[in-house]
């Protein structure tokens, strides 16, 4: 009881001396100081990533209205929201008291740092710029990475990574610099392309009448491109069958349509003329 009646005078005699009032006096304006620039802060990155959005979009439409390619929208866009954010964030320092000399100079000892530490991250940037300089491929573009063989349509390409789009609905993100420093193969590049397929037949089967019959194939195909070369030829003999090679080009959007339909009219056609397409065997003698 003794102790808590002292506390109570000290506090009473603090009271009355204004120690609790200097103190309030003092820590008070810097609280509400502080508060209002938290909600400044608050305000100025609400108005910020509008602006960030304003821009992008403007910047969006002036590219589609001069008919750049959509990878160069796409990298543009993501730059100009990576350097907004960036400003904006150091605006939003500068409110709590950092200045610019101590910021640019912060800036600096972090970027030399993290350009050390993402080098990674830095080449595939300057692979990303390569691709939309160079043009080895475009969105929309069928792409197959020679490296790891993965292979799609590209759908986007973005700072760092550019993602394919395979046949059967996945997404493959694969970092730019390695699609810029290594080969691949653009599929689609081109306004045609050739179908190169093989059939079989046996060595009992007469081979004009089967040259024949794939020719009328061919020539029964509404897609073929009629000034390009159409070649129907024997392509091996083999162990156990006669290969007949032939080719001829198509639109490209038309080339699996086409490749998948011959195939199926080959087997059909042979079925109906009697030509067998023999399978692999394997005659095994046995001596007594």
């Amino acid at each position: 009881m003794l102790l808590v009646q002292a506390i109570s005078d000290n506090f009473v005699q603090n009271l009355n001396e204004g120690v609790v009032r200097n103190w309030l006096e003092a820590v008070l304006p810097k609280a509400l100081g502080f508060f209002w620039t938290i909600v400044l802060a608050f305000v100025v990155y609400f108005i910020g990533v509008r602006i960030i959005r304003a821009v992008q979009k403007g910047f969006r439409k002036s590219l589609q209205f001069h008919k750049a390619e959509v990878g160069v929208i796409q990298f543009t866009d993501q730059v100009i929201k990576a350097i907004g954010y960036v400003i904006l964030i150091v605006i939003i320092l500068q409110l709590f008291g950092f200045e610019a000399t101590s910021l640019s100079a912060a800036i600096a000892s972090v970027g030399l740092t993290a350009g050390l530490a993402f080098q990674g991250s830095l080449s595939n940037f300057a692979g990303g710029v390569l691709i939309l300089v160079l043009h080895p491929f475009r969105v929309g573009d069928y792409i197959v990475e020679d490296t790891h063989k993965n292979e799609g349509t590209v759908t986007e390409i973005s700072i760092f990574y550019t993602k394919l789009k395979t046949l059967d609905n996945k997404i493959v993100v694969i970092p730019n610099g390695i699609l810029a420093n290594a080969s691949l193969t653009n599929i689609t590049d081109q306004d045609k392309r050739m179908i190169n397929l093989i059939a079989s037949i046996g060595y009992n089967d007469d081979i004009d009448v089967a040259k024949g019959v794939i020719q009328k194939i061919i020539d029964e195909e509404p897609q073929v491109i009629r000034t390009e070369d159409i070649k129907v030829f024997v392509h091996q003999l083999g162990a156990s069958s006669i290969d007949i090679g032939f080719r001829f080009y198509v639109p490209m959007e038309q080339y699996w349509d086409v490749r998948w339909r011959t195939l199926e009219k080959v087997k059909k056609e042979f079925d109906a003329a009697g030509i067998t397409i023999p399978y692999q065997q394997l005659d095994v003698h046995i001596n007594q």
